[in-house]
């Protein structure tokens, strides 16, 4: 075991690769980047990285900022949960542990959003504490060189691969291991084209010497993928004016901004759309007013095949249609050129990038 973990070290420190988060062990910069990478790739995660510490230098600063300001800036990262989750563990830190972090394994664990990984990570990287990591990377290289093929999202896998990597962790540098497993998951042993024939596990690799590579690790049957079927509202006025709604409950997006949407069964054809859309009831502050009711001038559909939005257990199949009002007629409006101000799920920014509201004035 002991080998391993010298093997491994060596490796990292040879071939690490140059991370901002790499540079400092301040438990804020620690635990932003690790909330910012959960289920995000570390090209995609690094401007975000900057554009936190920049806008929000320390967890005071974060705690202080409106959720609605954190959301924007988060806006294009997805799974909204974490930064909704970010904000309410900055105001506990900030607040009930004046602005110090809590400095072991268990303690971390309290904070909201921050499971097993997370507070291994931050407790062995701040704090020196000898928490092993268990992530994708990890479950990846363990499962690969000790031949291990117990589901990794079982509870028996969880407790078998969490026992052995605590079991090899370097006990007197447990940052350095828990940051050389990661990095040798993420560009060494990856899940695709892994370089075996370079790596200095090869020759006692179970995976490697038994052909497996492409078997490992192993997944329990995956969630059914859910279709739903989404019609966004554009309201256009003469004057420029459109509708955003927040989102309420307890969905994915909840506190995001969006249009008006009509959800429906299946694709709806443009022949089906004035039926289907009449009884919608458009919700402002003070009343509801359905769709039928509105001085509707034309319906314009902007692309014929919806866009196709995956998440998590759910497949978006999305289309946009611009609804060209004689006026406002009682709905809550902005002016289309205020879009930008507000944070809105992914599908409806990249939508937003091509659209021109000026072609329909």
């Amino acid at each position: 075991m002991l080998n391993f973990s010298k093997k491994l070290i060596h490796w990292y420190l040879q071939n690490k690769r140059e991370l901002p988060w790499r540079q400092t062990k301040d438990p804020y910069r620690i635990w932003l980047s690790e909330i910012i990478l959960q289920q995000t790739r570390v090209e995609q995660g690094m401007p975000y990285y900057f554009s936190f510490v920049e806008t929000y230098p320390d967890v005071k600063a974060l705690a202080d900022a409106p959720e609605d300001d954190v959301l924007k800036l988060w806006q294009g990262l997805g799974y909204y949960s974490r930064a909704r989750n970010l904000h309410a563990t900055a105001k506990k830190v900030a607040y009930e542990h004046k602005g110090i972090f809590p400095d072991t394994y268990k303690e971390l664990k309290k904070l909201k959003g921050v499971g097993d990984y997370t507070a291994s990570a931050i407790a062995s990287i701040c704090f020196d504490e000898a928490a092993a990591v268990v992530d994708g990377n990890v479950y990846r290289v363990l499962s690969r060189i000790f031949g291990i093929d117990t589901p990794i999202n079982s509870t028996p896998g969880a407790k078998e691969f969490k026992a052995l990597a605590q079991e090899l962790i370097d006990e007197k540098d447990p940052a350095t291991f828990n940051q050389a497993i990661m990095e040798f998951g993420a560009t060494q042993c990856k899940p695709k084209n892994p370089y075996c024939l370079h790596c200095p596990f090869n020759e006692g690799c179970i995976a490697f010497q038994q052909g497996k590579i492409s078997d490992l690790p192993v997944k329990k049957g995956k969630i059914k993928v859910r279709d739903r079927f989404f019609n966004y509202l554009i309201f256009i006025t003469p004057d420029g004016q459109t509708m955003l709604q927040q989102r309420e409950g307890k969905g994915i997006w909840r506190g995001l901004f969006d249009f008006p949407l009509l959800e429906t069964e299946k694709d709806l054809p443009e022949a089906r759309f004035r039926e289907s859309v009449n009884s919608l009831k458009i919700t402002t502050k003070e009343k509801s007013i359905r769709f039928s009711d509105l001085p509707v001038e034309e319906v314009i559909l902007q692309q014929r095949d919806p866009i196709i939005h995956k998440l998590s257990h759910q497949k978006l199949h999305v289309k946009f249609w611009v609804v060209k009002l004689s006026e406002a007629s009682g709905l809550q409006t902005i002016a289309y050129e205020r879009l930008g101000d507000f944070a809105v799920p992914r599908v409806i920014d990249r939508f937003l990038e091509d659209f021109d509201f000026k072609d329909f004035l």
